[in-house]
């Protein structure tokens, strides 16, 4: 009995010293971050020098090359190109949308088009216009209503979900897959209420898709507080007819890259960690939160382990996916080439739920390699995370899921992303600096801790 009870001591004793060492570390790693991170200098470069980054873009490749020389600069010990073949989707002359009432005046909506819809040709779209609120409502009208018209889709974020993604992820189908379910029964044009969680004058943008079994008619979103104003005039009967034209269309295909950055491991240099957000970004703005700011914060990964002096045991890699919010072919190309080259993925982390304050971490794998990770939480508590989610990852990550890796996304406070999420208002002056930085220094001590101890 005192042999166990003096093992358990000293497995005991071990334990403390492992957390201190640990504890001792992460704050060594957020006090370089926090007093000399470079993640807000890096997020203004890609705002204010290069600014919207669509893919296709002159704008997209600037940013590979200004990324590129970043991670260069920090001393990462290899950075390359990955070649990847990208939508190249252009809005073209800005879009213009009003109600037309009765007698002939009409009032100006705030509209923009939606990524990947065609335009709407030289004369526009004049139409009288179905309010619908979901898929079964319009199905219910059916072709006899719907016919000649522009479907509205008037579907509100619930309000009452704390975890705003969730908001997101219920009203997005209407956003992706509205144009074609209208066209279906005869719509010849498109609105939808913008997915934002306040009501505000700004349009907000994001994919669209098409499908072949219908014809391609031009869709559109409009601001939440216009879609409240369209709402009621069609109520009171004050709208005839609605009309917009938009002017976008989707050019050849076009080359671009991945940027990737790594620090070699020094014991298992095959085992790869991958860190990373996307650099395209929507035309209406900056893409400061989305998804500027998990691109600099995971180069910061790379240079704060770099200005530590920390030798990590496996390789680190830091990755700016390209064409995310459109096709998703960085992500593709990034897993397609792991996969060809036999290539080891034991972790891969993504941020791309913008730069605020940090509340803890998704996580998918096995159940011991969850239970593992939650055992690492109460390092992150003096830093304001008590979170760990079961189910992690993201767009550009997901796909390595299939050759066995552990995924993971640092998980912010959600409360103000979608007011400014794919919108006019994503902008530098839209992200803390301070927020920004103790995300960064999270992403990195989980990093750290993942390197450390495998999984």
């Amino acid at each position: 009995m005192k042999k166990i009870i003096y093992l358990l001591t000293g497995l005991l004793f071990t334990l403390s010293l492992m957390a201190q060492d640990d504890s001792a570390m992460i704050k060594k790693i957020t006090d370089e971050v926090l007093t000399n991170g470079k993640a807000y200098e890096y997020l203004r470069v890609l705002c204010k020098q290069v600014g919207p980054r669509l893919s296709g873009s002159p704008q997209a490749a600037k940013a590979v090359e200004v990324t590129k020389k970043m991670m260069e600069d920090l001393g990462a010990d290899k950075v390359w190109l990955q070649e990847c073949i990208v939508p190249h989707w252009v809005r073209g002359k800005k879009e213009e949308a009003k109600i037309i009432y009765a007698g002939g005046k009409t009032y100006p909506l705030d509209v923009t088009a939606l990524g990947n819809s065609r335009g709407s040709g030289d004369k526009g779209v004049t139409a009288n216009v179905i309010e619908v609120k979901d898929f079964d409502e319009l199905k219910a009208l059916g072709e006899k209503v719907i016919k000649g018209n522009i479907v509205f889709y008037n579907h509100p974020f619930v309000q009452t979900f704390i975890n705003t993604f969730q908001a997101y992820g219920e009203a997005g189908k209407y956003r992706f897959a509205g144009a074609s379910q209208a066209a279906k029964y005869g719509a010849i044009g498109c609105i939808v209420r913008s997915m934002a969680s306040n009501v505000n004058d700004f349009p907000h943008t994001g994919v669209m898709g098409y499908n072949d079994s219908f014809p391609k008619i031009p869709a559109i979103a409009i601001s939440t507080l216009d879609a409240e104003y369209l709402s009621k005039a069609l109520k009171t009967k004050m709208a005839k007819q609605v009309y917009f034209r938009t002017n976008s269309q989707m050019l050849d295909s076009v080359k671009s890259y991945n940027v990737i950055g790594e620090i070699k491991g020094t014991e298992f240099p095959d085992q790869i960690i991958t860190v990373g957000g996307h650099l395209d970004s929507w035309d209406l703005a900056e893409g400061a939160h989305d998804d500027g700011s998990g691109c600099v914060q995971s180069i910061e990964v790379l240079r704060v382990l770099k200005a530590l002096g920390y030798k990590p045991k496996r390789t680190i890699r830091a990755v700016m996916f390209m064409n995310e919010e459109n096709g998703g072919k960085g992500g593709d190309k990034y897993y397609e080439e792991a996969k060809a080259k036999g290539e080891k993925h034991l972790f891969a982390m993504e941020s791309d739920e913008g730069g605020f304050t940090p509340r803890g971490f998704g996580v998918s794998g096995s159940k011991e390699v969850v239970e593992k990770v939650k055992g690492w939480m109460p390092l992150f508590h003096p830093y304001g995370l008590y979170e760990m989610h079961e189910g992690g990852g993201g767009a550009d990550i997901g796909d390595l899921k299939q050759l066995g890796t552990v995924l993971s996304n640092i998980y912010p406070d959600s409360q103000r992303y979608f007011d400014i999420h794919h919108a006019a208002t994503d902008k530098l002056e839209a992200v803390s600096e301070r927020e920004l930085k103790l995300s960064a220094a999270m992403m990195a001590a989980m990093i750290y801790l993942v390197d450390k101890y495998g999984l």
